[in-house]
């Protein structure tokens, strides 16, 4: 009661708020406590009966293979250099030539990681360009494009986005698969016990109220 008080600045406003919905404290007081029984007789009810065993969470996975698909992806770390948008011609060609000159250094047998930090505007430049998995048309179709034609270990060329100018190292990759059941069990398992656990609570509330014909705040 304490919560719903505190949304009104006055004890007046909010006497008057219970009294628009035909409530006195003393009603809303009898309410909220009957509230709170009936959630810990649901609470007791509904714990106690919920298990779910692996040949059920086998079923759910073997019926649900699109739940687990882990889809074609690659590992990639970049440089970018960022170029104005517009007609800034002078800044432009400077930051291709900057980005140029970069990419003969990776090329060259440079550190890619260390020039990434020290020369990157985007936010991956703390962790060496390093931008982790990512799937298939998850990036600008440029650097997607690029990305995808790279193999782990190989550089691309200077790829331009409208971000400015990237140099884009594949590092992994790892073909489309299904996960195994066994690192995917516990989610599984999660996930089952609170749907039969909803399924559980509202069959309870429905004969709660069939038999005692007792309303439910809400």
């Amino acid at each position: 009661m304490r919560q719903m008080r505190a949304q009104f600045k006055t004890e007046q406003e909010f006497t008057k708020a219970l009294a628009g919905r035909g409530l006195t404290r003393e009603r809303l007081r009898s309410d909220l406590q009957r509230k709170s029984g009936i959630n810990a007789m649901m609470e007791a009810e509904v714990a106690g009966t919920v298990a779910v065993t692996d040949a059920e969470i086998r079923e759910f996975y073997d019926k649900n293979p699109d739940k687990f698909k882990q889809p074609e992806a690659v590992r990639a770390s970049h440089i970018l250099i960022r170029a104005p948008q517009g007609g800034d011609e002078a800044a432009k060609k400077a930051a291709r030539t900057k980005t140029a000159d970069l990419l003969a250094q990776v090329r060259a047998g440079g550190d890619f990681g260390k020039l990434a930090r020290e020369n990157s505007s985007d936010g991956s430049a703390q962790q060496g360009g390093d931008l982790g998995f990512f799937p298939r048309g998850q990036m600008v179709p440029a650097f997607d494009q690029a990305a995808y034609a790279l193999k782990p270990g190989q550089v691309s060329d200077i790829v331009e986005t409208q971000f400015g100018y990237h140099i884009i190292k594949v590092t992994e990759r790892r073909d489309a698969t299904t996960v195994p059941l066994a690192e995917v069990t516990d989610r599984v398992r999660e996930f089952l016990t609170g749907q039969r656990k909803q399924e559980r609570a509202e069959a309870f509330i429905k004969v709660l109220k069939s038999k005692s014909k007792i309303e439910i705040l809400i």
